[in-house]
This record gives structure tokens, C-alpha cells and sequence, in this order.
């Protein structure tokens, strides 16, 4: 999942840290497992089946106030563990950008 070229190194936790991922609607919101993580992407462990959630797009909440926050798409499902890809600008993938996080609140 790291991008070609750019070297993007993924940090892998010993133990999971607790993170939500929420609807884009708000409509929904998941407790789940932060496992690893890196410029670009994560990747998650969810309790429980995610059958009838939209991942298309949704956030990645990294706090428990769910401040900060990152917009992702699914990426990949293995059992209880997903790669998501993190979405950079207004709802779409820039490949080479220097700096287009989205927003910290």
C-alpha cells in the first residue's frame, strides 16, 4: 500500500490503539483497533461484522473526543483486519503531492 517511490515508512504498534471510524454522515460510527500506520495509510482491526457499512468514504477518528480526524476509503478487508487509504483534498487521491492532508480540527 506504500507509494512507489516515495518510501513512506508504515509504524507498526506492539498494541493497538483504540480509534472510531464514523460515517462521513455521521450516521454510523465503529469502534476499532489502530494497528499501524503511516504517511498514506493504516491499518485497522474492527470487532464485529462491518456487512451493511458504507467504507467507500468515511473518517478515522484518532481521538476519543474525535477532534482529529483523517478521511479514508477501504482499501482492503482480511478477516477483522482493513487497509484504508487516507484521502487528501476534496474526496480524492493526489499521487506526488507534497502536503495535501486533510485538516486537523
Amino acid at each position: 500500500m506504500a507509494e512507489e517511490g516515495k518510501g513512506a515508512e508504515r509504524v507498526t504498534f506492539s498494541r493497538g490503539y483504540d480509534v472510531c471510524i464514523m460515517a462521513i454522515d455521521g450516521t454510523w460510527r465503529r469502534d476499532c483497533t489502530l494497528n499501524a500506520i503511516s504517511d498514506t495509510d493504516a491499518i485497522l482491526t474492527v470487532e464485529g461484522s462491518i456487512q451493511g457499512l458504507n467504507l467507500k468514504e468515511f473518517f478515522l477518528l484518532l481521538s476519543s473526543t474525535g477532534l482529529a480526524y483523517r478521511r479514508c476509503e477501504l482499501v482492503r478487508v482480511n478477516g477483522a483486519e482493513m487497509d484504508i487509504q487516507f484521502l487528501r483534498g476534496k474526496n480524492r487521491k493526489k499521487r506526488g503531492a507534497a502536503n495535501g492532508h486533510d485538516a486537523v480540527v
